[in-house]
């Protein structure tokens, strides 16, 4: 691989360097197929990101994020369509769950 192609691979996992290296070998240019983020967390909010990965047994806190994210994506399409909320207990109470405000 030559050192130009080198440098755009800084911080890619190694699935999305073999990634680009078949597109490069093709004759492609190689497609960026996930973005590293860094986050900094408060001591309180690692311990719930730990606390959630273990509850539903994720592969890694990144797959924790991934549908939190598609979660709250979800909700988000659905206020924006007048969606109001509520929960169903097990015992059968039904209650107005407030997620957004106003």
């Amino acid at each position: 691989m030559h050192d130009h192609h080198r440098r755009r691979f800084r911080g890619m996992s190694a699935e999305a360097m073999r990634a680009a290296a078949d597109a490069i070998e093709a004759g492609g240019e190689p497609v960026r197929a996930t973005t590293r983020v860094q986050l900094e967390l408060p001591p309180q909010a690692m311990e719930r990101l730990q606390r959630l990965k273990d509850r539903t047994e994720a592969a890694s806190y990144a797959e924790v994020i991934r549908n939190a994210l598609r979660l709250f994506e979800a909700l988000v399409d659905e206020h924006e369509k007048g969606a109001e909320f509520s929960l169903k207990r097990a015992d059968g109470e039904i209650v107005a769950y407030k997620i957004f405000a106003g």
